[in-house]
């Protein structure tokens, strides 16, 4: 992809869905987290954008906190396994919440 991988305006756009989606459990949307006009992180899940650990959100925080610069590419990838990772944690803490102890 053609751009500069400058980190300048950070959003986060969610995918168009259906809004009446069937069922009661709703599915963890996807969007696209841009760093600048024309780049962005595609597939992001938005639980993994929203999540806190302590009163931070990584996904967000650390693009913020390199607001101005390049991305290298070892950049790119660092913050594609922050996005793994954080994925990984909500659902380790979802099957954690279905253990039952009798």
């Amino acid at each position: 992809m053609d751009g500069s991988n400058q980190v300048d305006k950070i959003r986060f756009e969610s995918y168009d869905y259906d809004p009446l989606f069937p069922g009661d459990e709703y599915p963890d949307y996807l969007g696209a987290v841009y760093i600048n006009e024309a780049q962005y992180f595609a597939d992001v899940p938005v639980s993994a954008w929203e999540f806190y650990i302590g009163g931070y959100q990584p996904a967000q925080k650390w693009l913020k906190d390199r607001r101005g610069r390049i991305l290298s590419f070892e950049d790119i990838l660092h913050y594609q396994r922050i996005i793994v990772a954080l994925t990984e944690t909500i659902r380790l803490m979802q099957e954690v919440d279905k253990i039952s102890i009798e």
